[in-house]
């Protein structure tokens, strides 16, 4: 029962960029029922593949308002919880670091070039970006987000920290990629080295 509902939940998701009004979803789920049954109304043949393309070019700026618009109501209640949180420190843009384990090695300096394992999460928790696949990253630290820029010199290598990430210093009100815009970003990083 609780795969099938993450099934209803992924099929949810692969609507939302149709933003779909009650009636419209019904419309759809009525498409869902009778394809299940076998006795489809129509074919989906290349011609309805195409109106649903066009569907989706045409709806997805409405969808991308409203999820933008989710983010950022979602955003503002975790970061005031988020920075009243023991050890919490902000930086001058606003970026949050959260320390989970002190680092002994050296500070790296804006200038530098890092080395680190990190994951990326939305509010909701769910990732975007993570190098728990790939293995770790190497970046110079000047040519990433804001937040990483003001964040990343406070941890020395062997730490780890929380680093929460206001949208104004992240990816702002569009976002990119997987990230919606308004985002507030979520990283567990650990910096591994100081790379020269």
């Amino acid at each position: 029962e609780k795969a099938l509902y993450g099934l209803g939940l992924a099929v949810a998701n692969s609507l939302e960029v149709f933003s779909l009004s009650p009636a419209e979803l019904e419309t759809v789920l009525r498409g869902v029922r009778d394809g299940a049954a076998g006795k489809p109304r129509a074919t989906l043949d290349a011609k309805l593949q195409q109106d649903v393309n066009a569907l989706a070019l045409s709806r997805a700026p409405r969808a991308a308002e409203k999820a933008a618009a989710r983010e950022k109501e979602a955003g503002a209640a975790y970061l005031a919880k988020v920075s009243k949180e023991k050890g919490a420190r902000r930086t001058p843009s606003g970026a949050i670091v959260i320390p989970e384990k002190a680092g002994t090695g050296a500070s790296p300096t804006p200038a530098d070039k890092v080395k680190v394992n990190y994951t990326g999460t939305l509010v909701s928790g769910r990732v975007f970006d993570t190098t728990a696949q790939r293995g770790p990253a190497e970046f110079p630290l000047g040519s990433v987000i804001t937040c990483w820029q003001e964040a990343i010199p406070l941890l020395k290598v062997g730490g780890k920290a929380r680093i929460v990430c206001p949208p104004e210093i992240a990816y702002g009100p569009t976002g990119t990629g997987g990230v919606p815009g308004n985002a507030v970003l979520i990283f567990e990083v650990e910096l591994l080295a100081v790379v020269k």
